[in-house]
């Protein structure tokens, strides 16, 4: 495949691209901000679970 080809059927593809209504782009926004909550609690438990494991330093 050619660099002739490749912008050609780049070219294609951007003239048949449209840019998402509002309610599309809500939705998008509303599960990124999902996927990142998911992961930050993930990663919260996961250091609670082990500051446990390895254990706290005892209060005086």
């Amino acid at each position: 495949m050619g660099i002739k080809s490749w912008l050609q059927q780049a070219a294609r593809t951007l003239k048949l691209a449209v840019k998402p209504g509002r309610e599309e782009l809500w939705l998008s926004i509303k599960i990124s901000l999902l996927g990142i909550g998911a992961v930050g609690l993930i990663g919260f438990v996961i250091k609670l679970v082990a500051s446990f494991l390895v254990g706290a330093p005892a209060a005086s």
